[in-house]
């Protein structure tokens, strides 16, 4: 987590602003390494992403899925391999389900958010 504070800390005055507010929670369960379940949350309220472990009190949704399934959608970003998921019920949301389906056209990508990408998925395979 350290690593991609640093990666996203690095550019963070070259990423455009984010206009939509969304706040979700996340609940990745069969976690390879450290926890069985590691929660954590991503929030736009300040402008940029943040994501960082813990639970937002005052989230949109809640997300729920396997660690396959979470690398897959937030890494990757494979939006097929989501949609999938979310088909077979690996993916489960409790909330606001207009928020979440925001999270995917609310984030804008310039070259900088690419690298940013880029360099997050190298620290995690």
């Amino acid at each position: 987590m350290d690593a991609a504070r640093g990666i996203r800390e690095k550019y963070s005055d070259q990423v455009p602003e984010i206009p939509t507010v969304i706040k979700i929670n996340l609940a990745i369960l069969e976690v390879p390494f450290d926890e069985d379940i590691v929660n954590a949350f991503f929030d736009t309220s300040s402008g940029g992403l943040q994501l960082e472990l813990g639970e937002l009190d005052d989230a949109d949704a809640t997300i729920t899925t396997d660690y396959a399934t979470a690398q897959a959608l937030f890494v990757e970003q494979d939006q097929t391999i989501a949609m999938q998921a979310f088909m077979a019920g690996k993916i489960k949301v409790q909330g606001d389900m207009m928020k979440m389906m925001a999270m995917q056209t609310a984030i804008p990508s310039n070259e900088f958010t690419d690298t940013i990408a880029e360099e997050i998925k190298s620290i995690t395979a």
